[in-house]
């Protein structure tokens, strides 16, 4: 066993198949993990849209990065009273995001577009190609700029609407926060932590992130960090973080 590890967080929902590595990192080094999101999604609703002065119905294709701005792209329209036209042309950024629209609208290849590598450069291609749409982009009040880059570079007139918004997800008094690892996977989820526990010292506790923007969110905020992912060799958390475990010295046996 991990000499100084017994507890170790993960910052996200609980897998829900019972084969994610993290719960054979768990069996194999007898640690114990727990899964408690640092954040969560709001949605924002029709009153506070409307400030906004978009009108939904005034465009004819909406970009979508995630499944979760599919969801309230629909949810909003539904309590706007809005019925979304058949005509309506929608470009995902994957093809997972571009099949989840079926929750929502039948499903018609001439209406729905993706690029095969699930890259976001590629999805300019058909962008481009119907650059005579107007485009309307779902986004939560935090969100990346790629897309808009990329839009701009192309001279591809847009309009981003915030329909969703990411808080932190706090924690109760009675929850114990006793824990040797943490691990993060957006600059929200650390500054989530700040904000439920202002007196943090790290110490001796490992902190570990996914991706350069969390990676620079925890160092702006003077955290050490002990793990960090993808990297060729560590392509995933799990990977990063069963990586770290070997390094610590052993005490006893399982």
């Amino acid at each position: 066993m991990a000499s100084n590890v017994k507890k170790i967080l993960v910052s996200q929902p609980q897998p829900t198949s019972e084969k994610s590595p993290y719960y054979d990192i768990a069996d194999k080094y007898g640690v114990q993990i727990d899964f408690r999101p640092f954040i969560k999604v709001e949605p924002v609703n029709a009153k506070e849209f409307r400030t906004q002065k978009v009108n939904i119905l005034a465009y004819t294709a909406v970009i979508f990065t995630a499944k979760t701005a599919i969801d309230h792209f629909f949810l909003l329209s539904e309590e706007l009273r809005i019925q979304i036209p058949e005509t309506m042309k929608y470009f995902c950024v994957t093809e997972a995001i571009a099949v989840y629209l079926q929750k929502y609208i039948v499903y018609r290849k001439r209406k729905i577009f993706f690029p095969a590598s699930g890259k976001m450069e590629d999805l300019m291609t058909p962008i481009v190609k119907h650059n005579k749409e107007t485009f309307l982009i779902p986004v939560s009040d935090v969100h990346k700029e790629d897309l808009l880059h990329l839009l701009d570079e192309k001279k591809i007139s847009y309009t981003k609407a915030v329909m969703y918004r990411t808080v932190s997800n706090d924690f109760k008094g009675e929850e114990t926060f006793d824990y040797d690892v943490l691990l993060f996977f957006s600059p929200s989820g650390i500054s989530s932590l700040l904000k439920n526990f202002p007196d943090f010292e790290q110490k001796k506790v490992a902190i570990g992130t996914f991706g350069p923007t969390t990676a620079k969110a925890a160092r702006d905020a003077g955290l050490r960090l002990d793990i960090e992912a993808p990297s060729p060799e560590l392509p995933s958390m799990t990977a990063a973080l069963e990586n770290y475990l070997k390094s610590l010295p052993k005490s006893g046996k399982k």
